[in-house]
């Protein structure tokens, strides 16, 4: 049995930048975001109600697929890459996206346009984004299914 497709929700080991695996994972993300899209056209419903069980998992997907890099960590839970990182909302039917990196590596000067970036890639596949300001003055975006 082969591994099960994870998107990266900026929490997890930094990636392999070889060619060849950053070639096999862009397959990888190209299947499973068609495969999502194909969910959607059989259930006429954007997101999906696997979506909706998972939005964890499929904000995730939809920042993967649009090319914007996930943050990353290593063994012992340090920052090792600058990105967004996907996270539950302590609210109902919502996710929090946040843009961070290691200590000292700009992610905070960055974090507003970076963001805006996330929350147009969001939109393009049924998700609304809204971003606020949470403690220390950091910006993170608030992730729901678009309303009809």
């Amino acid at each position: 049995m082969t591994d099960v497709f994870e998107a990266a929700t900026g929490d997890g080991q930094p990636p392999d930048f070889s060619a060849r695996a950053a070639d096999v994972r862009a397959a990888e993300v190209r299947a499973a975001l068609d495969g999502l899209l194909q969910i959607r056209r059989v259930t006429n419903t954007a997101p999906a109600a696997w979506e909706l069980n998972r939005m964890v998992r499929a904000v995730a997907l939809a920042l993967e697929a649009a090319g914007i890099p996930p943050s990353a960590v290593d063994a012992s839970g340090a920052r090792t890459a600058t990105g967004y990182r996907v996270r539950a909302s302590d609210r109902a039917r919502m996710v929090c996206v946040d843009w961070l990196g290691p200590p000292g590596g700009g992610a905070a000067q960055e974090e507003e346009f970076r963001l805006a970036e996330c929350a147009g890639a969001l939109a393009a596949l049924g998700w609304e984004a809204l971003m606020y300001r949470g403690p220390r003055k950091r910006r993170f975006l608030e992730v729901e299914p678009a309303r009809s």
